[in-house]
């Protein structure tokens, strides 16, 4: 098990991150949603949906490898976000955490989302995984391979391929209809999907 695994395209390296473990400390949380992106005009998988959809920049740098590090940002504001940076070093992309079942610390995780209304609740959501396992802004750059590191990936085996179902990403303007979110469909921590009201309108007719 290694930052190898990952050095791979965005949507293989989502379907290795299913059913994977994140671990923050002594909370641990199974991984049931993830959305792929790809990287800038230069690489093999240009994606402008992407943080790093236009080229690096000092917030996005971590995209650009090396795989197995954590890219930490901010949305709205106020919910910090993880991804998990794959592809070869230099070359930008990376998994968004969407969604999780939280399989250890659940007092902990609890104590850090008061809102939740059930265990299914606890990390449904990017903003809400962050918050369960207390991921902050500091921890942008983790490589989560590292076993002294406060956050480390498990990946275990493969998820069964007849567990995962595809569909759009959430919540994106620009290629909306791109298939890259994945998720365990016997899940219930999986989040709804919503489309952004920014995104081209579906042809009902087509």
């Amino acid at each position: 098990m290694s930052a190898e695994e990952l050095a791979v395209d965005p949507l293989t390296a989502a379907r290795r991150l299913l059913g994977a473990t994140l671990w923050s400390g002594s909370v641990g949380a199974y991984l049931v949603e993830v959305e792929a992106y790809g990287g800038d005009p230069a690489g093999p998988w240009h994606d402008p949906a992407a943080h790093s959809g236009r080229g690096r920049t000092p917030r996005n740098a971590a995209m650009f490898g090396p795989p197995g590090r954590l890219y930490v940002y901010r949305s709205y504001g106020m919910h910090t976000c993880a991804n998990i940076v794959s592809g070869p070093d230099g070359v930008a992309s990376g998994v968004l955490l969407r969604s999780a079942e939280i399989i250890a610390g659940h007092d902990i995780a609890r104590s850090r989302r008061p809102a939740a209304r059930g265990a299914d609740d606890l990390a449904r959501g990017p903003g809400n995984l962050g918050s369960a396992l207390g991921i902050q802004l500091d921890d942008y750059g983790t490589d989560v391979f590292d076993p002294d590191s406060v956050i480390r990936l498990e990946l275990g085996p493969h998820a069964d391929p007849s567990r995962i179902a595809a569909g759009p990403r959430v919540g994106v303007s620009t290629e909306a209809d791109r298939p890259w979110r994945l998720w365990l469909h016997d899940s219930r921590a999986v989040s709804v999907y919503r489309r952004s009201p920014r995104a081209p309108r579906i042809d009902e007719s087509a």
